[in-house]
């Protein structure tokens, strides 16, 4: 039988996909980028948008990193 832990990782890390989803459609795509003329704000503002999403992905990947280490690591403790 599954060890409830195991769940809990699961429901971080879908809270954390949601979280990440929501931030991404509320915050930064409005992010907009005016005075460089239209090609040249439409690049910026993209390239903007696509670190600031790298950023949360690996700041994610980090935290269930973080959170599978501690969790197996109590696991294994006999």
């Amino acid at each position: 039988m599954a060890q409830p832990v195991i769940y809990i990782f699961i429901g971080i890390m879908w809270f954390l996909i949601l979280a990440g989803g929501g931030i991404l459609v509320v915050l930064v795509s409005k992010i907009s980028i005016q005075g460089y003329g239209d090609e040249l704000d439409f690049l910026i503002a993209s390239g903007i948008k696509a670190i600031i999403a790298i950023i949360l992905v690996v700041l994610w990947v980090l935290v269930l990193l973080k959170l599978k280490n501690k969790i197996f690591q109590k696991q294994m403790k006999f």
